[in-house]
C-alpha cells in the first residue's frame, strides 16, 4: 500500500473569511484577560510575561507562536513537559490547568498562521517533512485545538508516570498516536465538526474530568502502527 493510499488527505473546516474575524472578536474578548494572566505573570515572577517560539505550520513553514509564560525563562531541562515540573512556576501551573497561557494563539489565528481547530503545530526539531504522516498533517493549518488535543489534556500527568527518557517516548509513541489522530480528523473534517471540536473544548476546560482520555496501551499500539505505516 503506498503512502497516499495508507493516509487520509486533509479536508476543510471553518472557513478562513468566518474564522479571521471570528479571531479577531475573540481576541479582543480575552484581552482582559490576557492582560490579567500577563500581570500576574510578571509581578509573581519578575519576568517578561510572553513566551515566544518557533513552530511548524502549514506547508512547513516556520511562524512565532506566542503563549503567556508558565516557566522560568532560564529554564533548562528536558524538551517535553511532564506534570510536577519544577521549571513551571506556581502561576503558570494555574494557567496551563485552565488553558488561559494558550489565548494569545488566537492573534496567530488573525495572522493566518493557525486555525481554531488543527493539529497542534510542533518545534522543528520534532517535525521530520520526509514523513508521509508529517507531509499529511503539514497539509492543514495548525489549530488551537483538535480532537487529539482534547483526548490528551492529560498529557503531562501522563508523561509524569514514565520512567527513563520521556523525551524518547515522546518521539517514538505519543507523538506518532498524535500524528494518525491529527491525520484521521481531517480526513472526516468539516466545518460543523470544527464547531463541535470548539464546543467540546469549552466543555473540557468547564469539565475537564469529562474529557476522553487514552489508555497507555492504547497510545503506544497506535504509536507503534503509525510508525510502522510511514516506513
Amino acid at each position: 500500500m503506498t503512502p497516499s493510499a495508507a493516509l487520509p488527505r486533509a479536508g476543510s473546516g471553518i472557513p478562513r473569511a468566518v474564522e479571521g474575524p471570528l479571531a479577531v472578536l475573540g481576541l479582543a474578548a480575552a484581552a482582559p484577560v490576557i492582560a490579567l494572566s500577563a500581570l500576574a505573570v510578571a509581578v509573581t515572577t519578575g519576568e517578561f510575561p510572553f513566551f515566544r517560539q518557533d513552530r511548524v505550520g502549514r506547508g512547513g513553514r516556520s511562524f512565532v507562536l506566542w503563549k503567556i509564560r508558565t516557566m522560568r525563562a532560564a529554564a533548562r531541562g528536558a524538551a517535553v513537559t511532564a506534570g510536577g515540573d519544577p521549571r513551571v512556576t506556581r502561576m503558570g501551573r494555574l494557567l496551563r490547568r485552565t488553558k488561559l497561557d494558550e489565548l494569545p494563539e488566537l492573534w496567530n489565528i488573525v495572522k493566518g498562521e493557525m486555525s481554531f481547530v488543527g493539529p497542534r503545530p510542533e518545534v522543528p526539531r520534532y517535525v521530520d517533512a520526509t514523513d508521509p504522516l508529517w507531509a499529511r498533517v503539514l497539509e492543514a493549518r495548525p489549530g488551537l485545538t483538535d480532537p487529539v488535543t482534547l483526548s490528551l489534556r492529560n498529557e503531562e500527568t501522563l508523561l509524569a508516570g514514565i520512567e527513563g527518557d520521556r523525551e524518547a517516548f515522546y518521539r517514538e509513541f505519543l507523538l506518532p498516536y498524535k500524528l494518525r489522530g491529527y491525520a484521521e480528523y481531517l480526513e472526516r473534517r468539516t466545518g460543523w465538526t470544527d464547531l463541535r471540536v470548539l464546543r467540546d473544548t469549552v466543555w473540557a476546560v468547564v469539565r475537564p474530568s469529562r474529557a476522553p482520555v487514552p489508555a497507555m496501551r492504547e497510545i503506544v499500539a497506535k504509536g507503534l502502527q503509525s510508525s510502522q505505516s510511514a516506513r
